[in-house]
C-alpha cells in the first residue's frame, strides 16, 4: 500500500501539530504518550470517523466538545475481567496474606477503563473475606468509560471468556454467583458496585488523592514515554503506604526506573512490587 494514497495516515510532524493544538485548547497534554502508539490510535480514529487531517483539525477547533470526545477515544484501553488469570492467582497467594493484617484496605485501580479490573479485584477480595473492610477507587481520564463502569453492565457474550478467566485464576466459587443475567447483558452484583468509587483522574497532570495499600495500574504505562512513566510511578510511590503493593502490566516493570530501589520484587514475571522505603 502506498502511504500517500490513504488520507488516514499522518506523519509524526502532523501528529505533533495535533498534540500542540489539543494542548492549547484543552487541559490535556498528549505529548508524554508513546508517539508510535498515539499515531496508530489517531489514524484509527480518523479511519473510523472518515476524517482526513484537515477535517480533524477543523473539528477540534470548531465543534464544541469534540476535543473531549477525541481524547477519550484515544485513551480507552482494552480490558476484561480477570485478564491474565495467573496475575490474580499470584495476587491472592502472595499479596493478600499481607493485606489481611490491615484493619482497613484501600485499593486503587488506575486506568480502570470500563471497570472490569476493579470489579475483578472486588470479587477476589470477597472470596478471601476482605471485601467488607475494603474500598476500591477506579479512575480513568475518560468520563465516558467511567459512566459505563459505574453501571457494571456487560454484554452476555463476554461472560464466557470472563468465566474462563475466573476459573483459571483458581477461584472456587461459580462466577455466576457474582452477577445477574438480564437477557443479553449481565449486571455485577450491587455489593461490588457499592464498594467501588469510579472517578476521573489524569495520570499526566493530577496529584495524590489518598493513601493506598494496593495500587493496580496494568497495561496503561506502555502507552507513555519514559518521562511520563517516571511521573506516574512517582505518583504511585507517593500514594502507597509503606509496605504497600504496586502491580504493573505484563509488559511493564520498575526495571531501569529511578524508584526501583524503593521497592522489593514480589513476582518478577508478573511485575508485583512492595514499597519498602
Amino acid at each position: 500500500m502506498v502511504r500517500l494514497e490513504n488520507n488516514n495516515f499522518i506523519s509524526f510532524e502532523e501528529l505533533d501539530e495535533i498534540v500542540y493544538l489539543l494542548r492549547n485548547i484543552s487541559d490535556f497534554d498528549l505529548s508524554g504518550y508513546s508517539k508510535s502508539s498515539l499515531k496508530r490510535r489517531v489514524e484509527r480514529f480518523m479511519s473510523v470517523e472518515k476524517m482526513d487531517l484537515v477535517d480533524l483539525k477543523n473539528a477540534i477547533l470548531n465543534i464544541e466538545g469534540f476535543e473531549n470526545f477525541f481524547i477519550q477515544e484515544l485513551t480507552v484501553n482494552v480490558t476484561e475481567m480477570f485478564r491474565d488469570p495467573e496475575f490474580y492467582k499470584k495476587l491472592r497467594e502472595l499479596v493478600f496474606p499481607y493485606l489481611k493484617t490491615y484493619p482497613r484496605l484501600r485499593a486503587w485501580s488506575a486506568g480502570s477503563s470500563t471497570g472490569e479490573e476493579a470489579y475483578s479485584l472486588a470479587i477476589l477480595l470477597k472470596e478471601d473475606g476482605l471485601l467488607d473492610r475494603s474500598f476500591i477507587y477506579g479512575t480513568d481520564i475518560s468520563a465516558r468509560v467511567l459512566d459505563f463502569a459505574r453501571k457494571g453492565v456487560y454484554p452476555i457474550k463476554k461472560i464466557k471468556s470472563y468465566t474462563d478467566n475466573f476459573n483459571r485464576a483458581g477461584l472456587t466459587s461459580d462466577f455466576s454467583e457474582h452477577y445477574t443475567a438480564m437477557y443479553d447483558a449481565a449486571i455485577i452484583n450491587h455489593e461490588y458496585r457499592n464498594k467501588i468509587l469510579f472517578s476521573t483522574h489524569n495520570l499526566v497532570s493530577d496529584h495524590v488523592f489518598n493513601e493506598f495499600q494496593l495500587i493496580m495500574c496494568r497495561n496503561v504505562m506502555i502507552y507513555f514515554d519514559k518521562e511520563l512513566q517516571e511521573r506516574a510511578l512517582k505518583l504511585f510511590y507517593e500514594s502507597l503506604t509503606l509496605f504497600g503493593f504496586l502491580c504493573l502490566g505484563s509488559k511493564e516493570s520498575l526495571f531501569g526506573h529511578e524508584l526501583n530501589k524503593n521497592f522489593k520484587i514480589i513476582d518478577k514475571n508478573l511485575n508485583i512490587y512492595q514499597k519498602i522505603k
